[in-house]
């Protein structure tokens, strides 16, 4: 198969969807097999997981699903470990898990506050620390970290434990960068804006309050529209790829320019 990514093996953790539509993981993973990329497609879900591979397999791409909870960093570890073993190595890891709980600083909770950070910052950590070895034995890799506008400034949410988990990931990215540059392992952070997916739905009730809801934040991006997970996938096509060779420790902001 020709493309971007012909040759490449990719790891996209968090690559299932929680509704019908495309996420922004199942988009990226997509996108990977589509320019070339044999990809392993690791979700807490088997059946979210299955249906992307599904998916790739139906449009002539080469995937196969892990079942891994990013909570647990032995499941981090097998799943670079799985993906290698089936294909030999590893180019690309793609780290797009991340959940919120709601709670201000008075609110929050020791156990939310230590779950969300589990997952979004201590299971990029593992799946990261798995993986680099392997690149630097092969000569060089891409890291691709998914994090969010709200790790740069205050958000109307109050995801006090989800803002300040995804500030951390944005400074870990860079750390890794700059300690693995020597060996050509490259790692880069996405930060989306508001993005049209199944998982922002989810964080209203009812279809009313959903509706309502995607309207209002429509008409805060000065684009008119939020992001889709084919924005986010995008970005992440390019930071997989050799056109991004040069390119360590960048955070992507895409957002439309709502952080303008």
């Amino acid at each position: 198969m020709t493309g971007r990514l012909a040759g490449k093996v990719a790891a996209v953790i968090g690559a299932g969807s929680i509704g019908a539509g495309a996420s922004n993981g199942s988009a990226v993973a997509a996108i990977f097999a589509r320019e070339g990329a044999r990809v392993l497609c690791a979700d807490i879900s088997p059946a979210a997981a299955g249906r992307t591979v599904a998916e790739i397999a139906a449009a002539g791409g080469t995937a196969s699903p892990f079942t891994a909870d990013a909570a647990q960093t032995a499941d981090m570890a097998a799943a670079i470990d799985v993906c290698v073993a089936q294909y030999g190595r590893i180019d690309i890891l793609h780290y797009n898990v991340g959940i919120e709980a709601f709670g201000e600083l008075i609110d929050v909770t020791d156990d939310s506050w230590d779950r969300v950070f589990d997952i979004n910052l201590k299971g990029a950590m593992a799946a990261s620390r798995a993986a680099v070895p392997h690149m630097m034995k092969q000569g060089g890799g891409s890291i691709i970290n998914v994090s969010s506008i709200a790790s740069l400034r205050w958000s109307q949410m109050q995801f006090l434990s989800y803002n300040v988990s995804k500030a951390a990931l944005n400074r870990m990215t860079r750390v890794v960068a700059r300690q693995y540059a020597p060996h050509n392992v490259r790692c880069n952070v996405i930060l989306p804006g508001l993005i049209d997916s199944p998982h922002a739905g989810a964080l209203f009730k009812t279809d009313e309050e959903r509706a309502e809801a995607m309207k209002a934040r429509d008409a805060r991006c000065p684009m008119g529209r939020q992001g889709t997970p084919e924005d986010i996938a995008n970005a992440a096509l390019f930071l997989a790829s050799d056109e991004s060779r040069y390119i360590t420790g960048l955070e992507m902001v895409v957002d439309g320019g709502i952080t303008l």
